[in-house]
């Protein structure tokens, strides 16, 4: 997918991205722990980290604005991402917001000497890239296009087969750089049919971050990580490592390595009430581009912003159990 946003990654990137603390995201998953249950809907996914996300960010944010300060804070918007990202905001109990992930961002880069290093160099201070919501092209209120939220939404439409590559190119062509409603600058469209076909696949990507057994999942790992860090097997700072580190530190231990086979297990979810069973409430992603010079999909576009309206309006309240 890289290849698609930017022809070639710029030194500076390849600097910063060498760091220690980026590796680290090489072995966090974008799947939030899904990806190891056996259910059918994450069969035969590709491989797709945090690193692969976050250098796919900061080429984004780089092809359209060629500006070093807000490519950078795109790169390292996800460096404090624990181990099977969001499950710990369900640990966390926000859930619903997803933003306690993001907590330390600023501490884990200024204790990187590597990216430290990169930035006394280049004569930029940590405050300038820190925080990437200071930039609307890397990331910007839901639901809005940004850099974060393209490339996510893009590189899922490839790895569940909603669409493929050719499409993501077309759709990548028709990007730009313009002024929204509020006069804000925002990643936008130049076409509304190009708009419109993204929109539709988008939304498919939207279904799946809340299908029943993503939420189960998340859920019942949460679950997992906090009884075991409540029996010592693990500690709040082994989740700042990597998900392979993690897994071996619960096959260390008989009641945690049989829970997590148990996890790994989970193929087919049911509803309705069952000792175990479970309401699992989650935050509804979605995008409503902007196409310029005419306004948002919703509306421009009738079968968009009748398909989305059933998706917003749905329900999460159903007790889930799974086996």
């Amino acid at each position: 997918m890289w290849k698609i946003y930017n022809p070639s990654i710029p030194d500076f990137i390849k600097s910063l991205a060498e760091a220690p603390a980026m590796q680290r995201l090489k072995d966090v998953g974008m799947h939030c722990g899904c990806e190891y249950t056996s259910f059918p809907l994450f069969e035969g996914l590709d491989n797709y980290s945090r690193y692969k996300h976050s250098v796919g960010c900061a080429l984004i944010v780089w092809h359209f604005t060629q500006d070093r300060r807000q490519t950078i804070a795109a790169l390292l918007h996800d460096i404090a991402t624990p181990t099977f990202a969001h499950v710990v905001d369900f640990l966390n109990g926000d859930h619903l917001k997803q933003e306690s992930t993001e907590r330390g961002t600023k501490a884990l880069i200024e204790s990187s000497s590597v990216i430290m290093g990169c930035l006394k160099e280049w004569s930029i201070s940590l405050e300038e890239v820190a925080d990437y919501h200071l930039y609307p092209i890397a990331d910007n209120d839901s639901p809005k296009l940004s850099a974060d939220r393209l490339e996510y939404t893009l590189s899922n439409i490839v790895n569940y087969r909603i669409a493929p590559k050719e499409k993501v190119i077309e759709w990548y062509g028709h990007l730009v750089v313009g002024k929204n409603e509020d006069g804000e600058d925002e990643l936008m469209f130049d076409d509304v049919k190009k708009a419109e076909s993204f929109c539709l696949a988008a939304l498919e990507t939207s279904k799946i971050y809340v299908a029943d057994e993503d939420r189960f999942a998340m859920q019942t790992l949460s679950e997992l990580l906090c009884k075991h860090i409540s029996r010592g097997v693990l500690g709040m700072d082994d989740l700042y490592k990597t998900e392979s580190d993690v897994i071996a530190l619960l096959h260390q231990d008989e009641k945690a390595r049989k829970d997590w086979e148990r996890f790994r297990a989970l193929h087919h979810i049911h509803k309705g009430d069952h000792a175990g069973a479970k309401v699992v409430v989650s935050k509804k992603r979605h995008i409503n581009p902007y196409v310029m010079g005419m306004g948002r999909m919703t509306c421009l576009s009738e079968i968009f912003a009748q398909m989305l309206k059933p998706f917003l309006s749905q329900g999460l309240d159903e007790p889930l159990w799974g086996e």
